[in-house]
């Protein structure tokens, strides 16, 4: 049964797919309640969550090939099969955590209580976990490009008249996640559709989605030694990138940049996507407010897919004017209330800190377009949760440090560039935009290394398509095509 109303929320360790209470355990906060106090105990906790020393960690990783033989006994059309059901799991099923269960309406609450994410999105984050499950089909045609993925269970094969074959470069994923939105959690899952097992560990403030991502995988008939779940410190994140032969690594800059180089590693850290508007089009913007806003505002602004600037060959002045004019009115609103729009910050201190870091950078040629508007402080506070109200910079040059800055709340900086130089500038960005019908900006868009997905038209950078590769591509990461020739036994070579 559900767990008593007010209790906190045990969440163990998964080990070979199996629960495990460790001695050693961390307290999970109410953002609401935090400073409130609840009896001689102080605030009470949502959750207590067991953790991993580096030692477990590595004693399990190293029974890894348990992992691959148990893959290896299903086909990948049965393990599709088995996510279809995980996502109906999830999506509506009663799932296991620690000596009880866990709703919907559970895990909902939960999940905004540690990390601030209101109801509305974060169950719209569920719908978009639902849909790759439920497609992972047509997710893996897009990462493989159309493999005939039975390939994957005989070892080698036919196709297009070629003999061909795949070698996996490792028996697990590591998955060393982050907080920010439930909806990056859809980008591991294709690993055991691929016949890789996971040594999860989850964000400090969010271990519930991947928890219940797990629980509804086992439950839908996924082997349990497949499945790890390790909430750990630094040193256990280390072991895990240290001992499986492939990982997933998300963190802010400097968190990604220790590991660059290191082909092991695929590196998930701050995305600094833009809307990119072509000269031709730049008397054109108004038509594409509302497309700009939603790339800079949407999911609360918290994912590395969110627009953090627009580059524009003209007009950026009045541009930034209407965005903010248009985003100053996202209101912090209840973490309950259908149309809260923002998602609340760790703490009051947190949020401040990160308002004054910005409000150093202003002047010498950047201004704050929405302050000018709102005549109000940046940090809000509602329901006892402290928010960042979105903010619209308007910068003078492309060398400003603001240009090239992301936040985990609606913010974007806009700055004027010529379009020759515009492709050349922009910088390092997952998701770019391009408003323009200019096929030589079209052309260098294209042949920039700093692109990593291309939207070539108005699509907003938040939109996601599944049958799309996000950040790298998971099925080169985790497999390497290797040569095989056959010839008859008893044939001379």
């Amino acid at each position: 049964m559900a767990r008593g109303a007010g209790a906190a929320a045990r969440i163990p360790l998964l080990r070979g797919g199996k629960a495990y209470d460790s001695l050693a355990q961390v307290e999970l906060p109410d953002l609401r309640r935090q400073g409130r106090r609840s009896g001689k105990g102080g605030s009470r906790p949502v959750a207590r969550v067991s953790q991993a020393n580096p030692g477990l960690v590595a004693r399990d990783l190293a029974r890894s090939s348990e992992a691959r033989r148990a893959l290896e006994e299903l086909s990948v059309a049965e393990l599709i099969a088995i996510c279809r059901r995980a996502g109906e799991l999830f999506l509506h099923g009663e799932l296991p955590l620690g000596e009880g269960s866990q709703s919907v309406d559970d895990y909902l609450s939960q999940l905004s209580a540690t990390t601030g994410m209101p109801l509305s999105m974060a169950r719209a984050n569920m719908g978009k976990i639902h849909f790759v499950l439920d497609r992972m089909a047509t997710v893996l045609g897009g990462l493989t490009r159309g493999l005939d993925l039975s390939l994957l269970d005989r070892g080698y094969g036919e196709q297009e008249g070629r003999t061909i074959s795949y070698r996996r470069q490792s028996d697990l994923l590591g998955a060393v996640l982050p907080s920010n939105s439930p909806g990056v959690h859809s980008l591991w899952l294709p690993a055991i559709a691929l016949k890789v097992g996971l040594a999860i560990k989850p964000g400090r403030q969010e271990p519930w989605t991947p928890f219940r991502l797990a629980q509804a995988l086992l439950t839908a008939g996924c082997p349990p030694a497949a499945i790890g779940f390790y909430p750990t410190h630094h040193a256990g994140a280390g072991e895990i990138l240290q001992r499986c032969g492939r990982s997933l690594l998300f963190g802010d800059a400097k968190t990604v940049g220790s590991w660059a180089g290191d082909e092991r590693v695929q590196l998930h850290g701050p995305g600094w996507s833009k809307v990119v508007v072509g000269e031709e089009m730049a008397a054109e913007w108004p038509a594409y407010l509302d497309l700009i806003a939603a790339s800079v505002a949407d999911n609360g602004g918290r994912s590395c897919i969110n627009a953090s600037g627009v580059w524009t060959a003209g007009e950026g002045r009045r541009l930034a004017a209407e965005l903010a004019a248009r985003l100053v009115t996202i209101e912090a609103r209840a973490l309950d209330d259908p149309r809260a729009e923002l998602a609340a910050m760790p703490s009051r201190e947190a949020a401040q800190a990160l308002s004054d870091h910005i409000d150093a950078r202003l002047g010498e040629g950047a201004v704050d377009l929405t302050a000018e508007i709102r005549r109000a402080p940046r940090v809000a506070e509602v329901d006892g949760c402290a928010f960042l109200l979105p903010t619209v910079i308007f910068c003078d040059s492309p060398h400003h440090p603001l240009t090239q800055a992301e936040f985990l709340f609606p913010f974007a900086s806009v700055v004027e560039v010529a379009q020759s130089e515009l492709a050349g500038r922009i910088g390092p960005s997952l998701v770019v935009t391009a408003l323009t019908r200019d096929r030589q900006l079209r052309a260098d868009l294209m042949a920039s290394p700093f692109v990593e997905r291309l939207n070539l038209g108005p699509i907003p950078t938040s939109h996601v398509a599944w049958d799309q590769p996000h950040e790298g591509n998971l099925f080169a990461h985790l497999y390497r095509q290797r040569a095989v020739q056959s010839s008859p036994f008893g044939a001379v070579a």
